[in-house]
């Protein structure tokens, strides 16, 4: 059995530079041919965005606690199965995690996958302390090999030089590369409120490449990161279990993919199309209306970014509202929340959007809600059943201003923020929008039953363009052309929340 060369990039704390450190050596490695599956441990999206943008290829998360382990595990080893190398980039410090005992941390993955750990670390006015840090690192945890690391920020060969022989002697590890002093990953990488930009918004992407290979080849052990990543077992080759049956009646379902909404787990994309989901896609800034479609996924993003062009095209936000009205299912997360709202306000602006929702929300200067969310169905609602526990997370600037308790919600926050009053999951007709983000492999019953909603749809347009056409056949041609005009006219009698 083949055993994929592995790394784990990890520091001892956030604003390391994990993330330059890890592009730089995705960029290099993509220059000399090699095949790279990148991954992102957390739920994170625009780091993953990055990746797979520096890798040429998807980035896939790797989050053991919205997915079980032995998912996690499994996705990894299929992902990987093709790669050169698989990189992935830790989140926060190595061993920090959801508890004491560091469950779900980077070191925790690192296990899970027999990955040896980089260091990336921050040489910002320390030298022999470091060494101190690292040595403890190693002796930590048993399971975690830290197999080398990575100085960044360094001031200059004098300050190089001392770190380096002190490692080397006292840890026996090799350092295999020192950046010089940037400043900040903002010195590579753009950034705002909510970390980097997304790629898909950078018009600077060739000039930020060439620049992170540069500092890849001039300061980075190219040919020794590669060679320990080759000092590997082969994990063992699980098969993902699946319940999932694609529908006997195929659907369409619409997709809100562009500038403004990324926010996708390549995982709900695929989770859709193996539940019987064709997937259409949708830009939110020049569709002028939506396509004929059974169904509409609107994922998370950055609404409030780019409002002036969002809120122009509003000809799509009027067809979005109509299509809630006559009944089309809609889930919508997060960002997506926001465009199915009535009002965003922004300091002294306020911006009308879809207004599927009776709601309002604004924009604040510090995160409404940031981490992992669990919460709990408990009324009726287009996709879920009523007692599923569904595990996320949320990440967002926005809260509604209208109480939770004036809307109609179905889902109870055990932890998390969500609407507010500890409620979320709006509901409206076939319409659901929470500020939580689900990973299909964490709630498998989620892609099933969206593609369901959309199939039961689907069955009811036709049945009713049906009834138009042989009503329109028995009346003077006029009229029968309006009736097929207007044939959503009659959705609102047709659906009904499920």
């Amino acid at each position: 059995m083949r055993a994929t060369p592995r790394l784990l990039i990890a520091g001892l704390s956030g604003d390391a530079g994990k993330t330059a450190v890890t592009l730089s050596l995705l960029g290099a490695l993509r220059k000399r041919g090699m095949t790279i599956a990148p991954f992102k441990k957390g739920p994170d999206y625009i780091d993953a965005a990055w990746l797979g943008w520096a890798a040429d290829t998807v980035c896939r998360n790797l989050d053991t606690y919205m997915v079980p382990s032995e998912i996690v595990r499994a996705r990894f080893v299929q992902a990987s199965s093709r790669a050169q190398l698989a990189l992935i980039e830790g989140n926060r410090g190595l061993f920090d995690g959801q508890d004491t005992d560091g469950t779900h941390s980077s070191a925790a993955l690192s296990r899970l996958l027999a990955a040896p750990v980089v260091l990336v670390l921050n040489a910002t006015k320390a030298t022999r302390t470091l060494a101190a840090l690292v040595k403890g690192c190693m002796d930590f945890e048993a399971g975690v090999t830290v197999a080398g690391v990575i100085l960044n920020r360094v001031a200059g060969s004098r300050h190089e030089t001392i770190i380096r022989s002190t490692i080397e002697k006292h840890c026996g590890l090799p350092v295999l590369g020192a950046l010089p002093k940037l400043g900040s990953d903002s010195a590579l990488l753009p950034h705002r409120h909510l970390g980097l930009v997304p790629p898909t918004e950078s018009n600077e992407c060739d000039e930020i490449k060439d620049r992170l290979i540069s500092l890849a080849e001039h300061h980075l052990d190219l040919d020794a990161l590669v060679s320990i990543a080759g000092r590997v077992d082969p994990l063992p080759a699980s098969a993902i279990a699946s319940d999932v049956r694609p529908e006997t009646e195929s659907a369409t379902i619409g997709v809100f993919r562009d500038s403004v909404f990324t926010f996708y787990y390549p995982e709900n994309l695929e989770a859709l199309e193996a539940a019987g989901a064709k997937l259409v896609t949708i830009d939110s800034l020049t569709d002028a209306r939506l396509p004929e479609i059974d169904g509409l996924y609107i994922g998370g993003g950055f609404p409030e970014t780019q409002l002036e062009a969002l809120v122009q095209n509003d000809r799509l936000m009027q067809s979005v509202r109509a299509a809630a009205e006559a009944g089309l299912p809609i889930y919508a997360e997060c960002g997506g929340l926001i465009y199915l709202a009535k009002t965003l306000h922004w300091g002294d602006r306020s911006h009308e959007m879809a207004g599927v929702f009776d709601i309002d929300v604004s924009m604040h200067r510090k995160p409404c809600g940031h981490g992992y969310a669990v919460m709990t169905v408990d009324a009726d609602n287009p996709f879920f059943e009523i007692g599923a526990e569904l595990r996320g997370h949320e990440f967002h600037y926005t809260g509604v201003t209208q109480s939770a308790e004036e809307a109609t919600t179905c889902l109870t926050v055990g932890t998390g923020v969500g609407v507010g009053d500890g409620r979320d999951g709006l509901v409206y007709r076939n319409c659901f929008a929470s500020y939580m983000h689900v990973h299909a492999d964490g709630v498998p019953s989620w892609a099933p039953g969206v593609v369901r909603a959309a199939a039961r749809y689907r069955q009811r347009r036709l049945a009713a363009s049906a009834t138009d056409e042989e009503n329109a056949s028995e009346s003077e041609p006029a009229i029968g052309r309006n009736a097929k005009e207007n044939r959503y006219a009659a959705g609102p009698r047709l659906a009904r929340t499920l």
